[in-house]
């Protein structure tokens, strides 16, 4: 990473939002529903792994080693709840589940993706803005 500044003002001004919040209800807020879930530690790994291809249970949790094949589970369900996944079983003994991406994740994950780049570029600024606002003492 070389560690530039990446300048935004350009692409965020044709990309904002114009909400007035004091008319919002906060109790039914489609932002923090929607959020909540994608936002989770092991949501967006699923998301960017089943962006590709389809994954057998398995596979995931090999890919992921330091996921809890119950946190595992409870991810690929919460996913699969909010209909950005599908989940197939085959009729094989043992039976074998399939994980799949849906068009609605898919839709999401383009979007995704977008905030996924700008983290990978980014990460030394925010680590290293949060560095020396830890030293300044505030």
């Amino acid at each position: 990473m070389s560690g530039a500044v990446v300048n935004l003002k350009k692409k965020a001004s044709s990309v904002r939002r114009d909400v007035d919040l004091s008319s919002l209800d906060f109790n039914n807020c489609p932002v923090r529903d929607m959020m909540q879930q994608i936002g989770g530690k092991w949501s967006t790994l699923m998301l960017e792994a089943l962006s590709r291809r389809p994954y057998r249970f398995g596979e995931l949790r090999r890919m992921i080693p330091d996921i809890s094949q119950r946190m595992l589970t409870q991810t690929l369900r919460d996913l699969q709840r909010d209909g950005y996944i599908e989940r197939e079983v085959f009729p094989t003994k043992p039976p074998s589940v399939e994980y799949r991406m849906t068009d609605l994740g898919h839709s999401l994950y383009g979007t995704l993706a977008l905030l996924l780049n700008w983290a990978e570029e980014n990460h030394d600024l925010v680590r290293a803005a949060r560095l020396r606002f830890d030293s300044a003492g505030v």
